[in-house]
């Protein structure tokens, strides 16, 4: 099964200049799975988004499919196959 990965800009030079790329899981996947796979062929992406025990970064969001992880079950939310994922810095500023 395969589901596509968009990276923002700040990101893309970890992922060879792509803006998406595509992953392949198995049929049971949860993000934690898609974001090993795409880490496992991109490493430089792992700091970026995950700190050292494995979590989110707090200032990055990740979306499945238009809904923020976080309030779905953050990274063992499931993801079906064809699910956009959409890797987004946070915005802060006055």
């Amino acid at each position: 099964m395969s589901v596509t990965v968009h990276l923002p800009g700040l990101l893309r030079a970890d992922a060879g200049d792509a803006a998406h790329l595509p992953v392949d899981v198995g049929p049971a996947a949860v993000l934690r799975d898609v974001l090993d796979r795409l880490v496992s062929e991109h490493p430089g992406l792992d700091r970026r988004i995950r700190d050292e025990q494995g979590r989110l970064r707090r200032y990055v969001n990740v979306f499945v499919d238009a809904e923020e992880c976080r309030a779905l079950d953050g990274l063992d939310t499931p993801v079906p196959a064809g699910s956009d994922i959409r890797i987004l810095p946070s915005v802060a500023g006055g």
